[in-house]
């Protein structure tokens, strides 16, 4: 799912055919938008820099089963001395290891980010010069956080205001002592309603404190923006252009509801044909309920590239056989790293397997379509992927590239050391005119989630648990379900659960529950643990539907509301009620 096999050959073909554009949201989008609003662009710090850090936050998210190149390096740091603190609703894996475990409510993110500025501008924990060289709107922001206390702070996060001072406090004072301190914020805390205001408040929290002064400082949500994509040769949107065309975008994070829409004039034609590659939406796209009836029209055509018989796949008309990385080149950039990257073709395609770009050429061929562009060689498209007229790729080489692997951006060890923000201003913006002008608040605040006990006590009293789904520990997202050996190492869906919850609702683990709200329901195996915090359920994903008892998933009971910003899905957002299922 590189360049070339991603965002190549396809885009190509539906940009000349004018079909529908895809808003692709599912990932990171609230997150990313919140971030370049604040710092420019998804730029970070370096990967290989944590390792020399000496206070790591890891902010939503469990590293040793998402991301293991930064868990290796947030290792290494703490054997050389450096604090590790997890901010998570819940005690993964990566938190156990971790010095110190905040488990604050789901949602409530940017509000300890809030907390957190708040002490440290009370207590001058603040690095003045890099605030009045390199940052704009500080005075505002000031007032905006004077009402965020440690003890508001604390009744919104569910945690202690003791918590939210030695959180501030670690953080500004390595800052203070000269000592590098870094966040690595995930993708999971802004699968929530203000997810996007949450990763800007975070972003906010190193230009305080002076913290990218240091290579080893600063904050990582992704790196994507540091690679400079040649996305007009390899997408050819002018074809839109030359055709006068404006195709509507349709939300991949509401394609369960958009497959069920009538024609209209404001959604546009009913969709009547689909083409699905690089994905498994019946699985994992929120409200599965609603994307399974969408998929299974009778009018609705459905085309599916692949490799494996996936849930979606048993929705096709046509299910054309997909090559693997193992068969196929590619070229790759990263969101976590900053190496360009050569996916050499180790074996020849199996059977009847093709990559996508060859089934796209061929469609392409079928309909005549003679632009010069689709001849053009998966080498041919991997040699200009990306644009060597930037600076960060002025080494690109694709024969040197596919012989090495890797190569490198040329960027500096610390990016914004001395400001250079890619903002309007140039500078990292606590007040964003930008946002002001998108309607959005141009000052960090707090927005609650769309389903809590706080923001929605009339749905709590019906559904009073909240509701995460990480990924399972040994599956990628819903990639590498179909493997038994994994399977088994898994076991099968489970469902963790506070002991007190579990007593005021007479189950014990071993127990098989039903997970239910007005959306929908799922089966999985209780666990009785002190892992999740009162309240809290943790359903870990995401099981394809066939692979699971009841032939359902956690998505069940997710919704297709929007965030904030980026409108990203809200998986993280969910009330449910939970009781033993039926035999």
């Amino acid at each position: 799912m590189g360049l070339v096999q991603g965002e190549s050959m396809a885009m190509r073909f539906f940009n000349r055919i004018g079909a529908s554009l895809l808003d692709r949201t599912i990932c990171a989008s609230a997150g990313g938008t919140g971030y370049k609003y604040t710092i420019g662009a998804r730029i970070g710090t370096d990967l290989e820099q944590f390792q020399n850090a000496k206070l790591i936050l890891i902010w939503g998210g469990n590293p040793i089963a998402s991301n293991l190149h930064f868990w290796m390096r947030a290792q290494e740091a703490k054997r050389r001395g450096a604090k590790l603190i997890a901010i998570d609703p819940y005690r993964s894996l990566s938190a156990d290891k971790c010095h110190q475990h905040i488990a604050l409510l789901p949602g409530t993110d940017s509000a300890l980010a809030l907390g957190m500025m708040h002490v440290l501008i009370a207590e001058d924990l603040l690095d003045h010069d890099y605030i009045a060289q390199y940052t704009l709107g500080f005075e505002q922001l000031k007032q905006q956080v004077s009402s965020w206390t440690p003890q508001r702070t604390a009744e919104v996060c569910g945690i202690s205001a003791d918590e939210v001072l030695e959180l501030a406090r670690s953080y500004g004072g390595a800052a203070q002592r000269g000592e590098a301190a870094a966040i690595r914020v995930n993708y999971g805390l802004q699968r929530v309603r203000g997810g996007g205001m949450a990763v800007r408040n975070i972003t906010c929290l190193p230009a305080l404190v002076g913290a990218w002064r240091h290579a080893a400082g600063g904050v990582q949500l992704s790196t994507s923006d540091s690679f400079p994509k040649n996305n007009q040769f390899l997408q050819r949107p002018d074809f839109l252009l030359k055709q006068g065309i404006a195709p509507r975008t349709i939300n991949m994070s509401t394609i369960g509801d958009d497959l069920l829409r009538q024609a209209s004039p404001e959604f546009g034609p009913k969709i009547e044909a689909l083409i699905v590659y690089n994905s498994n939406p019946v699985a994992v796209a929120p409200e599965s309920g609603a994307v399974a009836r969408g998929f299974a029209r009778e009018d609705l055509f459905t085309v599916v590239l692949e490799h494996f018989q996936t849930d979606t796949a048993d929705y096709a008309d046509i299910v054309l056989p997909a090559t693997t990385q193992l068969e196929h080149v590619d070229a790759h950039s990263a969101y976590g790293h900053l190496y360009m990257l050569a996916n050499n073709a180790a074996i020849a395609p199996l059977g009847e397997a093709k990559p996508n770009t060859e089934i796209f050429r061929l469609l392409a061929a079928r309909l005549g379509f003679d632009d010069p562009c689709f001849r053009e060689s998966d080498d041919e498209i991997a040699a200009q992927a990306f644009d060597r007229k930037n600076e960060r790729a002025v080494h690109f080489d694709w024969d040197a590239l596919k012989q090495k692997g890797w190569q490198k951006l040329n960027v500096p060890d610390a990016p914004f050391a001395h400001g250079g923000f890619p903002t309007p201003s140039g500078k990292c913006e606590f007040y964003s005119a930008q946002m002001l002008k998108d309607g959005l608040d141009p000052l960090p605040t707090y927005i609650a989630p769309y389903e809590s006990p706080a923001s929605n006590p009339q749905l709590a009293r019906k559904y009073p648990l909240a509701m995460i789904s990480p990924p399972a520990r040994n599956f990628l997202n819903s990639s590498f379900v179909n493997v038994k050996s994994l399977r088994d190492t898994e076991g099968e869906p489970h469902l963790d659960m506070h002991p007190a919850d579990a007593a005021a609702r007479t189950l014990a683990s071993g127990d098989t529950v039903r997970i239910y709200n007005d959306r929908g329901s799922f089966n999985a195996r209780l666990r009785v643990t002190d892992k999740a915090r009162i309240g809290l359920v943790v359903g870990l994903s995401i099981w394809w539907k066939k692979m699971a008892s009841d032939g359902k998933n956690a998505n069940e009971v997710t919704s297709q509301r929007l965030t904030d910003m980026g409108r990203a899905p809200t998986f993280y957002d969910v009330l449910v009620e939970v009781e033993k299922a039926p035999a």
